[in-house]
């Protein structure tokens, strides 16, 4: 079957490599490119394309749920998240119901594999690194975070500013802020969003509805 392809990223860069990893590959052709949610949807209806390629995280919204948005739009659609490695993303497309998880740092055949993986069996999700996230993800954490990045995790699942962390811990706003970004390096993860589901996830934090309470 012919693949008709479109790359949605922010980055020249990624979509510069998408179409070198493609290219002179006779069952994929690549028929238009996207920066942001807004070209995306302005574009890919009438593109017609049989599986995309998405960041997780667009200039003006989430990749995730513009794909869901697209397949309304295209039944069958393909989706192939490109994005950097990350356990909690590489989940988060695995429960969205993604076709494949691909990091940015693959090679070109890997992508490629992902593409066409998505282009006979969407529904089905593939992901080379999978069963060693899974294997993280069961891992006992007990020990992952300092008792004090615990606190820093639990103020942030309760809404708590960089200012109120401070003052809650009794230490400077840039030890709240190293606190902070050694829980973002622990869990692997790039926000204060994704921190909180991932300290669910890994069971750090007592349950969802704790998490849901944050919002």
């Amino acid at each position: 079957m012919q693949i008709r392809l479109v790359t949605i990223d922010s980055h020249t860069l990624v979509r510069l490599g998408v179409a070198h990893a493609v290219a002179g590959q006779p069952d994929i052709e690549l028929v238009a490119e996207a920066g942001s949610v807004a070209e995306a949807r302005a574009l890919v209806p009438s593109a017609m394309p049989t599986v995309i390629t998405v960041d997780a995280m667009l200039p003006d919204g989430d990749g995730l749920a513009l794909a869901l948005e697209l397949r309304e739009r295209i039944p069958g659609l393909g989706v192939v998240v490109l994005a950097a490695a990350n356990d909690t993303l590489l989940f988060r497309s695995l429960e969205s119901g993604m076709s494949a998880f691909v990091p940015r740092s693959a090679q070109a055949d890997e992508v490629v594999a992902g593409i066409r993986h998505a282009a006979v069996s969407g529904k089905s999700f593939s992901a080379n690194g999978l069963a060693d996230a899974v294997a993280r993800r069961n891992r006992p954490q007990g020990s992952l975070l300092s008792v004090r990045e615990h606190e820093v995790l639990r103020l942030m699942r309760d809404g708590a500013t960089v200012p109120r962390m401070a003052v809650a811990l009794t230490v400077s706003e840039s030890t709240v802020k190293t606190y902070v970004s050694r829980v973002y390096t622990k869990l692997q993860v790039g926000n204060r969003a994704q921190a909180l589901m991932a300290g669910v996830q890994r069971g750090l934090l007592a349950d969802a509805d704790e998490f849901a309470g944050a919002y």
